[in-house]
């Protein structure tokens, strides 16, 4: 059974940067042809996919977060992390990681993606 788990700080204040992780079980990150994404949904809007990184560790990043995201894995604990940096209220939301064998860009919802998180709720406050 493939369970993914995200943990981080729940309140991260502005100018900061988030750090989030997330903990894969059940299938290696480094599986053939999957691509392991962070996505978030802020209140009242829709999904927002923020990057990924290959199971080849190629990284590919929203244009709109490229400048403060970045994605890398640690392949010995089976985990890959999230950096979002100069944090604004803005980037409160609910962040999930997900797995797909394709990178998924624009999904509707989290059940188009092979496997997913619980998500976790980060809000950016001082």
């Amino acid at each position: 059974q493939v369970q993914l788990q995200e943990s981080g700080p729940g309140l991260v204040k502005p100018s900061q940067t988030l750090s989030l992780t997330c903990t894969v079980s059940g299938v290696s990150i480094t599986r053939n042809y999957f691509y392991w994404s962070w996505i978030r949904q802020a209140p009242g809007k829709v999904l927002e996919w923020m990057g990924a990184i290959r199971f080849s560790d190629i990284t590919y990043y929203s244009p709109s977060l490229k400048s403060r995201t970045s994605i890398s894995r640690d392949t010995s604990k089976n985990e890959f992390t999230l950096q979002l940096s100069s944090v604004t209220p803005e980037d409160t939301a609910v962040y999930y990681c997900a797995g797909d064998r394709t990178l998924r860009k624009a999904p509707l919802s989290l059940g188009e993606l092979d496997y997913w998180g619980q998500g976790i709720q980060v809000t950016v406050s001082s």
